[in-house]
């Protein structure tokens, strides 16, 4: 087994990448598979690219013969599993697909990751790590009050995170039934560059860019734990490193807000960067649409468990890391254009 060399799949896209961009800092050899689906993108691996260590294989987590072959060849350390569908809109509209990669394909990666563990000597049995990136949306909503912790409950309420719990159930069996050490990590909704545009930040970003309007769902009260990228990737180096095997750890940012106050203050942001030429506001334009469909009230996550056991720590907050990430979609208009262009063509 080669102890710096990892796989990583879905590393093309948002968290993903930034996971291989971190993994490449520390030196390690990175292996990316990635089926480039609608949020998959060589785009945001132009800077992975650009090292020695990194190497890219398209192909889908579900092909067992590809990923039990790529084990073979790389012997890689640990498997990283961001490989998955994650806009829960998109699971609403068409579920299939996400019963498909999250479930079967996690099914399909534990399958050849077990296979190729035993393989090993017995340090490399001891030392190899299955890690599971999951969510905070498994638990299902909170109330005014509390906060989701590794003790929580798993009550998913949309198809979305029904199928990423249920990809947790089958890493959890995979450890005790079969003692594949097995991390999973929940983190709560992320932020920074590179996110698909689809997703709450970049979206309203984009839509104010275009001289579009805003729009909000419900009463706009729906309230969000929003953690870094780059917070959430060293939680999960962490875990890997420091974690139990068959242990689950939580990664928040200690940042929750309402999404009218959110929506709010990237419209600040955007006045100051780039003022609307009819000199409207840009929370003049924001609009309450009908609310999605089983929208969760309220996500947090506790993490005194990762700030104890394994040393977590937040670097970014709001104050300076979501106006330095709302000028990098001002000034990268063209990137975001690009990827929803290459997603409308299939």
């Amino acid at each position: 087994m080669d102890k710096n060399c990892i796989l990583v799949t879905g590393g093309a896209g948002f968290i993903g990448s930034h996971f291989v961009d971190y993994s490449l800092s520390l030196g390690k050899r990175v292996v990316v598979l990635d089926a480039l689906t609608y949020a998959g993108h060589m785009e945001n691996l132009e800077q992975a690219a650009r090292s020695p260590l990194y190497e890219f294989v398209k192909g889908d987590i579900r092909d067992l013969e590809l990923v039990s072959g790529l084990l073979k060849k790389n012997l890689p350390s640990a498997v990283f599993n961001f490989a998955a569908e994650t806009h829960v809109d998109r699971s609403i509209d068409g579920p299939a697909e996400f019963i498909g990669t999250n479930i079967t394909g996690t099914f399909s990666l534990l399958r050849a990751s077990l296979a190729y563990r035993d393989g090993l000597d017995a340090s490399g049995r001891e030392s190899f790590r299955y890690v599971q990136v999951s969510t905070d949306e498994v638990f299902g909503s909170l109330g005014s009050t509390g906060k989701f912790s590794e003790l929580s409950p798993i009550e998913p309420n949309a198809p979305y995170s029904a199928s990423k719990a249920s990809a947790d159930h089958l890493v959890r069996a995979w450890f005790h039934t079969y003692g594949l050490p097995v991390v999973v990590t929940h983190c709560s909704n992320n932020y920074g560059p590179r996110q698909y545009p689809e997703k709450l930040i970049p979206y309203m970003i984009t839509r104010a860019l275009s001289g579009m309007s805003l729009p909000v769902y419900g009463s706009g009260m729906n309230v969000r734990d929003w953690i870094h990228v780059e917070d959430h990737c060293r939680g999960i180096w962490l875990a890997a490193g420091r974690g139990r095997p068959g242990e689950r750890y939580c990664f928040g940012g200690n940042e929750e807000w309402h999404n009218i106050d959110l929506v709010k203050l990237m419209c600040s942001e955007l006045d100051r960067l780039r003022p609307r030429q009819d000199g409207r506001r840009y929370e003049q334009v924001i609009e309450f649409v009908k609310d999605r469909l089983g929208h969760d009230l309220r996500y947090a996550i506790d993490d005194a468990r990762a700030v104890r056991e394994l040393g977590y720590e937040h670097k970014h907050g709001f104050k300076d890391a979501l106006p330095a990430t709302v000028k990098w979609y001002v000034e990268n208009q063209q990137w975001c254009s690009k990827v929803m262009k290459k997603s409308a063509k299939g």
